[in-house]
């Protein structure tokens, strides 16, 4: 920790040999810690070293555009009786070729420099480092995003590094009114962030409002959005999230242009957005791109499968267990005969198989793509059909279990707390049969009700009701409609 202190406040000496030993004191043994001395200047006389970590840097920029001149082409500086001064300046105005150079005089400042990926050159008799901006790690190319794929739209996604990101924001909004400001977060990582905004659009409260939350975070490292995401939503607590992510630069544009925030953090491809609604979960990107009368229909599916996603197990166990005097009988004698044999009760029945369910949704997700698609096949087709076989579930739970499972793929932006919902509704369902899943609702659209995002509620614009913004909720309206942004985000409730 002393010294820690001490590196915060120490200045680069004049002398050579003081730079060289703090910069070797402070990196310690550093396995990919480069120092390359060598001497610049008409008599070669002159001594100076250049500090970098390996892997951070491209040796081929250093290589041709840094050493090179600096040992070569400091011969045609024509004072022979050049100072060490007049040196630097020729330097840093004609012989380093890069176009981002910086002077620093702390050394705190010049070692994190270093070790987000610059060079610093040390100079003798100098009191400061001339830092370079040579980054040039690998990184991944720009994709087409996993999660959001789409038929008809933009294949861009953004990638781990966070200069891309920006870049691809930028390409799309060409007007200086468009903000993106620095931040770092982590006391340790000091991970870079980048707030985007356009200015004329969003609310001064607001983007004030998402840089105290920021700047409130006290954590020693941030890996990934989903980390400050937890640090600045409201109701923490809440199965929903009021922070929106997205991998697709044109979904990230699109609520700029709505007045919001953007939120890039580096070394991932997901960016959060606030505020965010929970109509959000039901809207997708290609909604926008093509004609509106399908995807209305589409987006009212989509609702239907949210319904269905968390309550169809549940109904199906009220109806068996306690309302058996709300199905045709015919029906009714249907599912008694698919029943019979069966040693467990409904709500038994389906408890088990949703819970097989979500293991096998997980062992897909995380094993390797080829061998989770052989699992998913196994556990739908083979283990359902053996359990049905051996008596132990009846069809009609492997038909509503297989059903609630496709419904959930609709939505899944929200598909975590349609489990958590389920769940809820086939417990109180086994207990109060309707009723109970009547309760668990009534208590879901009060704490929807309840929930804010960054000052704006989370229900909007449903409840409260703003009747401008229902265009674009239930079903999208044609664009000749559509053109006039939201008020949600610039009303005050």
């Amino acid at each position: 920790m002393k010294k820690n202190n001490l590196s915060q406040t120490k200045l680069i000496s004049t002398s050579y040999d003081q730079n060289l030993e703090n910069v070797k004191s402070e990196f310690g043994n550093f396995s990919d810690l480069i120092i390359r001395e060598f001497k610049i200047g008409p008599k070669k006389d002159i001594r100076a070293f250049l500090v970098m970590i390996d892997g951070l840097v491209d040796k081929l920029v250093i290589n041709e555009h840094i050493l090179k001149p600096l040992m070569k082409d400091t011969y045609l500086y024509q004072n022979q009786q050049c100072t060490p001064q007049d040196l630097y300046q020729f330097i840093k105005d004609c012989i380093l070729y890069s176009h981002c150079i910086t002077e620093e005089f702390a050394y705190a400042k010049t070692i994190h420099s270093i070790l987000c990926g610059d060079v610093a050159l040390f100079i003798d008799g100098i009191d400061r480092a001339l830092l370079v901006s040579v980054r040039g790690w690998e990184s991944r190319g720009i994709e087409e995003p996993n999660t959001e794929v789409v038929v008809r739209g933009p294949r861009e996604g953004f990638t781990e590094n966070l200069r891309t990101n920006t870049a691809l924001i930028r390409r799309k909004i060409r007007d200086p009114k468009l903000k993106i400001e620095s931040m770092k977060i982590g006391k340790i990582s000091k991970t870079d962030i980048a707030i985007c905004y356009i200015e004329s659009i969003a609310k001064k409260e607001l983007v004030d409002e998402v840089k105290r939350r920021l700047e409130k975070i006290d954590m020693d490292y941030i890996l990934e959005s989903g980390y400050i995401e937890a640090f600045i939503e409201d109701g923490k607590y809440s199965i929903f999230s009021t922070v929106g992510n997205s991998e697709k630069p044109d979904v990230v544009v699109g609520k700029l242009m709505e007045g919001r925030v953007a939120i890039l953090v580096d070394g991932t491809p997901f960016a959060l957005t606030v505020p965010y609604l929970f109509v959000e979960a039901f809207q997708t990107s290609e909604d926008y791109y093509s004609r509106p009368y399908y995807y209305s229909i589409v987006r009212l599916l989509r609702y239907f499968s949210f319904f269905v996603s968390t309550t169809l197990p549940a109904i199906y166990i009220a109806i068996t267990t306690f309302h058996q005097e709300l199905l045709p009988t015919s029906l009714l004698i249907s599912i008694a005969s698919a029943q019979a044999g069966i040693p467990f009760p409904s709500s038994v029945e389906t408890l088990t198989m949703l819970l097989i369910y979500e293991i096998l949704k997980e062992a897909g997700v995380r094993l390797p793509r080829p061998v989770g698609q052989a699992i998913s096949i196994v556990g739908a087709l083979v283990i359902g059909d053996a359990a049905v076989s051996a008596g132990l579930i009846g069809a009609p739970m492997v038909v509503t279990v297989a059903f609630t499972a496709i419904s959930t793929f609709m939505i899944p932006a929200i598909s975590d707390a349609c489990t958590i919902i389920r769940f809820a509704c086939v417990i109180m369902a086994s207990i109060c049969g309707l009723y109970g899943i009547m309760l668990v609702w009534i208590l879901m659209l009060i704490h929807l009700c309840h929930l804010k995002s960054f000052g704006v509620n989370f229900f909007a614009p449903i409840a409260p009701t703003i009747l401008h913004d229902l265009k674009d909720v239930f079903v999208r309206f044609p664009w000749s409609i559509l053109k006039k942004r939201p008020i949600v985000f610039t009303k005050k409730f």
